[in-house]
């Protein structure tokens, strides 16, 4: 391939997976987590947590420069044909669970937002909604698609122009009383608060999911030993400002308390249609209402168009199963993946989205996030010469950072939630027990020779 993207380019790819529908819907979550403003805690870890695990994109990014990503890394790191091959095989498990949560969350944001221009919206009718609108997408993208550069500029524009809105009208109008209205007993350490800080911090992982996606087409990056570590890195460091920009801006004119607890406050799941309101009246906040629609079907329409190449990528290797290798006989795209993906992502679409972030973040972190730390160690070991243009600074601290963040996301998950996360890990490792019995691959391979 053409390595054609150079480091604004990839810094502008993850930029636009980073910021998508995330910071309109999550805002009221993520002050309910701790009760109030002191809940930025949980972003602040979020943020120590991502830059500590951007090191290890990083340099495993610039080590194997190709496209896959994640799959790629692991398969690798543990071995092509041995465990490796587990490792890859349980990667795009997840992600074919995982990857409907992420777009899951822009029909729940879609439809809470509606709610806005939709007075009264029960729900079952959001959940005619969310079936309504995934369909839509879904047919959108049942064809090839010829012009992914264009339609994906123009849905980037509305939520550039929809965040620099929120932040230009939040600066005019920011009062630090409101916006630092800590209530009494903020930051008294118990159990009760570090769980909240578990759940903030899960929040903000979510909202700086994609700091990564310039490795999964590493080889259409130009000096990717170069290009790839410090994209990832000003990338991650743009949407941290953008993000506490947004947040200050909304609890600086809207108290927490009209949005706190989010559970019991209808008008938080359009908090910033109300910011609008209140700055605006109800004209100009119906007008950024339909931005923010706009905003929510890009970011999903993005999602399911690229993650949906994923399973299909690793069938067609032969490292998941051979269904998802299909393409559509004349259109030629991968419509089984597509179909799969998009289905199961209208059904995580019905239940909260406090639920599905919990679970999408749970899912990724054991065999993803943690899965990558131990790949960057075993390649230390194992093959000290691999060229690396980038090495982890002060190694293996990033890593050990990064791994403590992890673990303390994951213990601090809803048991349900962790349950979910290791009975589909548990199933995974079945479904590729069988698997590689049928076919006879590894470990099974192995035996039958030894035999």
């Amino acid at each position: 391939m053409v390595r054609r993207f150079g480091l604004i380019h990839a810094a502008a790819l993850n930029m636009t997976n980073m910021i998508g529908i995330g910071p309109f819907i999550t805002i009221p979550l993520l002050m309910s987590a701790l009760g109030g403003p002191q809940a930025m805690l949980g972003w602040l870890v979020a943020l120590v947590i991502v830059i500590s695990d951007s090191m290890v994109w990083s340099e495993l990014g610039a080590a194997m420069p190709g496209s896959g990503g994640s799959f790629g890394y692991l398969r690798q790191g543990y071995g092509a044909e041995t465990v490796g091959r587990l490792m890859g095989f349980l990667f795009v498990w997840q992600f074919v669970l995982s990857g409907p949560l992420e777009i899951a969350s822009g029909y729940i944001g879609f439809s809470q937002y509606l709610g806005y221009l939709w007075k009264g919206i029960t729900a079952r009718q959001t959940i005619l909604v969310v079936t309504i609108i995934g369909l839509a997408n879904l047919a959108l993208l049942y064809r090839r698609i010829k012009s992914i550069a264009t339609i994906t500029v123009a849905l980037w524009i509305g939520t550039i122009v929809t965040v620099i809105v929120v932040v230009v009208t939040g600066a005019r109008h920011f009062d630090p009383r409101v916006a630092f209205d800590f209530p009494p007993g903020a930051f008294t350490f118990s159990l009760g608060f570090l769980l909240g800080l578990g759940a903030a911090s899960r929040i903000g992982v979510y909202d700086y999911l994609g700091y990564y996606d310039v490795c999964y087409i590493g080889d259409e990056v130009a000096n990717p030993g170069r290009v790839i570590p410090r994209s990832i890195l000003i990338s991650t460091a743009l949407v941290a400002v953008i993000y506490l920009a947004i947040n200050l801006s909304i609890i600086g004119v809207v108290p927490w308390r009209d949005f706190v607890p989010a559970a019991s406050r209808p008008q938080s799941k359009f908090i910033v249609s109300l910011f609008m309101e209140r700055m605006y009246g109800p004209g100009v906040a119906t007008m950024f209402t339909a931005m923010v629609l706009w905003t929510a079907f890009g970011s999903v329409f993005a999602l399911l168009l690229g993650y949906s190449r994923v399973p299909y990528a690793a069938a067609k290797d032969g490292y998941f199963f051979k269904v998802f290798a299909r393409l559509h006989p004349s259109q030629g795209f991968p419509n089984v993946s597509l179909v799969v993906l998009g289905v199961l992502s209208i059904l995580a679409g019905f239940v909260s989205l406090g639920m599905v972030i919990d679970a999408l973040i749970t899912t990724r972190i054991l065999v993803q996030f943690i899965g990558q730390i131990g790949a960057v160690t075993l390649l230390r070991r194992r093959a000290p010469d691999m060229p690396r243009p980038y090495r982890m600074w002060l190694y293996p601290l990033p890593s050990l950072v990064a791994l403590l963040g992890w673990i303390f996301i994951f213990a601090t998950t809803p048991p349900t939630v962790v349950a979910f996360g290791l009975g589909a890990l548990v199933l995974g490792a079945v479904c590729f027990g069988a698997w590689s019995w049928k076919g006879r691959t590894w470990p099974f391979e192995a035996r039958r020779l030894a035999a």
